[in-house]
């Protein structure tokens, strides 16, 4: 059905577009307009829930533009926000007349404030910053006017050098330490180790001096077009954050992705102020096998193989992806800021990413006489191609029948930081634990409700069942835990709730819209087209799935879902589907209750929910000081509050895991798997909500014993 879908949007919008967008009614106006009434034309016509483009639009897409090319507020001066502002009310006029006014003087203005930083930023940098001095910078920058003159915005411009060279100063001095020997082993040069704090600040400032030269360099590269692309995604942004506008080069990198094949270091980034923030970690990538590096997580600084780092801080999102990926086997050197506020260097290898890596697997889990089984889902993958080629749903089938054979009494399936994919997959796999039924609601954009049903009566897996999720469990994770939760076939743990996307995207290749067109490469657009809705007739959008017992994790205080992001469409309710309760015979109150106490009295659950809270409150710290003392007494308890949270990777849940045996054949042959299993299998070793998983299944397996027993005498 969702295929039926896209194919009647896409022919709607060639019927229609076919008669307006020509060659004769473009002939006069250039590309960007023709793209402007193009985007806004399928946006109107296709998104589910297309926003009217008037004045509060306007000033939405004023705002979002200003911060998009200038988030930390060091080109642009008050009075150029004042001249900007009024167009602020006509750009909803301007987008419906093909005008794109508002976003030449923009273009021009910012033009023209970045050759002047690059004077500015020169005399600042050609004095020594006093790190003695009692100051401090707010870093965030939405809480900072524009500066009024230029004299205000080059103190702005020396804060925020001085906040950026502080951590090289610090690096210096710390190599100035070390003895020549020391300073080789560790790749720095052996003169480092004769710098006195005065040199090593001149040094840090020169290193800064050097990352902002190959910054404005590599921006001096970018065309027109490149900041275009930025308004124009400004404009689709306000319509819900996984709408989004692909310029030609970006659409071929999307298709490239959607092959199963990433090159680079393996993660997604999402722009923020203070860098490009960590949203996600492919499975099997360079950043997924090096383990330091986590989601939340942003970087600050790149560098390549050893060379002095460039500062990423308000560069476009795009550019700073094009400096961290790049050739398979060459080195990126990442300056991070963790999540816990502390500053670390990593250095990755690049490498290929295949899908080979996000495919389902399973391992048995055994404590004392008794087997279970868990399987691993990284995402819901399919060939789109030919569905009979591999697919989440059936590996998943083969890794349950593969744990039956070997002795499972219960079953986990982790969709922790799934984000989702297939949705044929999900209904299927659904299917594998319930009898037959509706599995997801999905609504269009005409409103108009399809109901999802797994049609095949055969039940797998009848045995107890546990599903992990977390808050980066995202779209098709979501359904099928909330279908299991709904049928109460399941018992879901993890997190709070999960992320809440509960949108569905089409892409729209905008070049077979325009007939005859002479324009060039149009790109793309992916637009959300339909939503999900549980059986139950609730929405998954941004509430996502409440887990039935919650276990606290990192991420517990800090809004990482789709309620974190800009514009998400809302939570809303359609009447439910008809469906039948799963007949288990499960004491539910129960189980929920023992688990409860078992958690208030594991000392883990604690020093996760610490460290929780402990996160929140770095993230909160927006005021930073510029002292060196102050500094080193900030570095010292990020080090003290690192080796205490380190308790957390000792944790050991006594459990045994052991690989399946049709595996076990494939290691003799496969040396790279094996190494990936044992890395696998250490880490669910100290995985207390796995240890959780598997009380919770021994409970249900009482549960339905008693009560089974319990029918059995009644009859």
């Amino acid at each position: 059905m969702k295929k039926n879908f896209a194919y009647g949007l896409f022919t709607l919008l060639i019927a229609v577009a076919s008669c307006s967008f020509t060659n004769k009614t473009f002939e006069n106006d250039d590309k960007d307009k023709l793209l402007i009434d193009l985007i806004t034309y399928v946006l109107a016509k296709g998104h589910y829930e297309p926003k009217a483009i008037d004045d509060d639009f306007s000033v939405d897409v004023f705002e979002g533009f200003i911060d998009a090319i200038d988030p930390t507020k060091r080109y642009f001066l008050a009075s150029d926000i004042k001249e900007f502002e009024m167009q602020k009310f006509q750009i909803d006029d301007q987008i419906r007349n093909t005008d794109i006014t508002f976003f030449n003087l923009v273009y021009d203005r910012l033009t023209k404030r970045m050759e002047e930083a690059k004077v500015i930023y020169k005399e600042v940098l050609s004095e020594p910053f006093d790190y003695a001095k009692d100051e401090d910078i707010n870093i965030e920058y939405d809480e900072v006017g524009f500066a009024t003159s230029r004299e205000e915005l080059k103190d702005r411009w020396r804060l925020q050098l001085k906040y950026a060279t502080l951590n090289t100063y610090d690096t210096k001095l710390d190599h100035a330490n070390e003895d020549a020997e020391t300073a080789k082993a560790h790749g720095h040069k052996e003169n480092e180790h004769e710098l006195t704090p005065e040199e090593a600040e001149a040094a840090s400032r020169a290193a800064t001096q050097k990352t902002l030269d190959e910054y404005f360099d590599f921006v001096a590269d970018l065309q027109r077009k490149d900041w275009f692309t930025e308004y124009i995604n400004t404009l689709v942004d306000e319509f819900d954050p996984h709408t989004f506008y692909f310029a030609p080069e970006e659409k071929e990198r999307f298709d490239a992705s959607m092959s199963g094949k990433f090159e680079g270091i393996g993660a997604r980034l999402q722009k923020k102020p203070e860098g490009a923030k960590v949203v996600d970690i492919i499975s099997g990538g360079p950043v997924w096998r090096d383990n330091r590096i986590e989601v939340g997580d942003v970087i600050i600084k790149v560098g390549q193989d050893g060379k002095e780092p460039v500062d990423i801080v308000g560069m476009r999102l795009g550019d700073a992806i094009k400096m961290i990926k790049g050739p398979e086997n060459t080195v990126v050197d990442l300056t991070i800021r963790k999540i816990d506020g502390s500053i670390e260097i990593i250095s990755i290898k690049r490498d290929v990413v295949e899908l080979e890596d996000s495919f389902a697997k399973s391992v048995n889990v055994m404590k004392g006489d008794k087997r279970f089984g868990l399987i691993h889902l990284p995402k819901f993958y399919v060939d789109f191609t030919d569905y009979s080629k591999r697919n989440a749903a059936s590996d998943v089938a083969k890794e349950v029948e593969r744990l039956k054979e070997e002795g499972a009494e219960g079953l986990i399936l982790d969709l922790r930081e799934n984000g989702g994919g297939s949705l044929k997959t999900v209904v299927e796999m659904a299917g594998l634990f319930i009898k037959d039924g509706p599995i997801v609601q999905v609504q269009s954009s005409g409103k108009t409700k399809d109901v999802y049903n797994d049609k095949d009566e055969r039940v797998q897996w009848d045995g107890p069942l546990v599903i992990l999720v977390n808050e980066l469990s995202a779209s098709a994770s979501e359904i099928l835990a909330a279908a299991m939760q709904d049928y109460k076939r399941a018992i879901v743990i993890g997190s709070k709730q999960t992320f809440g996307k509960g949108t569905v995207q089409n892409v729209i290749d905008l070049n077979n819209i325009v007939r005859s067109n002479e324009s060039g490469d149009l790109g793309a657009l992916k637009l959300t087209t339909q939503k999900f809705y549980r059986i139950n007739g609730g929405s998954t959008q941004l509430e996502g799935v409440k887990s039935d017992i919650v276990v606290p994790d990192k991420y517990s205080y800090i809004d990482i879902g789709e309620r974190g992001q800009s514009n998400p469409l809302p939570w809303d309710k359609i009447t439910p589907a008809e469906y039948e309760i799963w007949d288990g015979n499960i004491d539910y109150e129960t189980i929920l209750a023992n688990s409860a106490k078992r958690m208030a009295q594991n000392p883990q659950i604690k020093l996760i929910e610490e460290n929780a809270m402990w996160i929140k409150s770095k993230q909160e710290d927006h005021v930073v000081s510029l002292s060196y003392e102050d500094y080193k007494k900030e570095e010292a308890l990020h080090k003290k509050k690192s080796e205490y949270f380190k308790k957390l990777n000792e944790y050991d849940s006594h459990l045994n895991f052991a690989s399946l045996k049709y595996e076990e054949q494939l290691f003799a042959k496969d040396s790279i798997l094996e190494e990936k299993r044992k890395r696998w299998r250490e880490a669910l070793v100290k995985d207390v909500y796995v240890e959780e998983a598997v009380n919770v299944l021994e409970d249900l397996q009482l549960s339905q014993m008693k009560n089974n027993k319990l029918a059995s005498v009644k009859g």
